[in-house]
């Protein structure tokens, strides 16, 4: 039986909760924060249980977590290009402004990247641009990613574990994502912290699809 999770947050200063609500639609997407909501649909194959590589998952304890999904009519072979290829990211994701691969060679365990997205000035904190350092933890070629690390902008600092799942379907690909972020700021407003996290996982499956079901069509 799961361990029940706690829904105490902990006393922030008002400063940190303002500065969570304008974090740029990408930080969701970004980092990897999903799971599946209480009285989430269980999504195709899902079961209602969260998404693994390799039998890893999001993390269990955090309280900021979304889970979504699509069908993507392309060839597995060019989702699994676009989504690896982070140093390309930028040029069909546009909240990721920069994208670097910290080592060489094909995507796979123990892969490190280092990817930056803006964050709006609000009325709390100036712009500032949210650095996030991923590295891959479990991978099954062209079938799932896990990639865990923090991403760090001005007093923000988020703990994400993002994991995608991707299985052929009749007509095209099943792409899921979940995604959990923990850290002190992001916990001192929950609501508008998973509904960046939200914005952000929807914007990316988005632009995926978009850009794969694209390249896809040029054989035609």
């Amino acid at each position: 039986m799961p361990a029940t999770r706690s829904t105490s947050v902990r006393g922030t200063s008002v400063r940190a909760a303002l500065f969570v609500v304008p974090l740029a639609v990408a930080v969701a997407g970004v980092l990897g924060t999903a799971a599946v909501p209480a009285g989430a649909t269980p999504q195709p194959g899902g079961h209602g249980k969260s998404l693994t590589c390799r039998g890893e998952g999001v993390d269990p304890q955090a309280v900021v977590r979304h889970r979504t999904g699509t069908v993507i009519h392309a060839p597995l072979s060019t989702i699994w290009k676009l989504q690896t290829d982070v140093e390309r990211w930028p040029s069909w994701q546009s909240p990721v402004t920069s994208g670097e691969r910290l080592d060489h060679g094909p995507f796979r365990k123990g892969s490190a990247f280092r990817w930056t997205t803006p964050i709006p000035p609000n009325p709390a904190t100036p712009a500032t641009s949210l650095d996030i350092t991923s590295t891959v933890k479990q991978l099954k070629r062209n079938a799932c990613i896990r990639w865990t690390g923090p991403a760090i902008g001005e007093g923000l600092r988020i703990e994400g574990v993002h994991v995608w799942t991707f299985t052929k379907v009749k007509g095209g690909v099943l792409v899921r994502t979940e995604e959990t972020h923990a850290g002190e700021q992001v916990e001192a407003n929950v609501p508008a912290a998973t509904e960046i996290l939200a914005q952000g996982l929807e914007g990316w499956v988005g632009a995926l699809k978009a850009t794969a079901e694209a390249r896809a069509g040029h054989h035609h």
